[in-house]
């Protein structure tokens, strides 16, 4: 149910609002898991896709002369504020917003299990998320192709088995993992690989 969606997606987003409220504004500058981006910047893409129409999005795209990254720079640019305080106060106005592109409603799930990640490892933060939020992201991303930040390709060449639940995808030698690492390393994070362990792994690493 889409509602049920809504609810595990706010309160991801309450979460990471909570967690940024007590860095430092030096601490906003740090670089993330996603390669070019900052903390900060991170944190201006979460506001940007949670302000997102499916509308908005399509025109945006169109402007973007559909390059994907052209159209998070520019969001990035829109959302970031001045200081880390008027970007996490533009965080907190969309907690509760259910807008969204023309995608799976779970590709929501996607954005603030990953990015919250994202931002926090590198600030050593720990956070515990709901565990249906997880496993729903990473299913998505094992149906979703490559072109669209899926890995659907990646799935077709291991085993992906959770060691922390009963959830199994794909065929091929084993990667063994909690579902949140496994998400992460799908979603194109090396850093997670070192959570992974299995004869797959190796193959995993090289097709990322």
């Amino acid at each position: 149910m889409a509602r049920d969606v809504w609810a595990l997606v706010h309160a991801e987003r309450a979460a990471l609002v909570a967690d940024l409220a007590t860095v430092s504004d030096e601490q906003w500058e740090t670089p993330s898991l996603c390669p070019g981006w900052s903390v900060h910047d991170v944190v201006a893409h979460l506001v940007d896709t949670a302000s997102t129409t499916r509308l908005g999005f399509v025109l945006g795209l169109v402007r973007a002369r559909f390059d994907f990254d052209a159209q998070n720079a520019r969001g990035i640019e829109r959302q970031r504020g001045a200081t880390p305080a008027e970007t996490l106060e533009r965080l907190r106005s969309v907690v509760s917003r259910t807008s969204t592109p023309p995608a799976s409603l779970d590709t929501r799930l996607v954005e603030e299990v990953v990015h919250g990640e994202d931002i926090r490892r590198p600030l050593g933060i720990s956070h515990k998320y709901a565990g249906e939020a997880v496993e729903r992201a990473l299913l998505l991303q094992a149906r979703t192709s490559r072109s669209f930040g899926g890995a659907k390709e990646l799935v077709a060449l291991v085993s992906v088995v959770a060691t922390d639940s009963d959830l199994r995808l794909g065929a091929g030698p084993e990667v063994r993992g909690t579902v949140l690492a496994l998400l992460l390393a799908l979603s194109g994070r090396r850093d997670a690989l070192t959570e992974l362990d299995g004869p797959g792994v190796e193959t995993l690493a090289a097709a990322l």
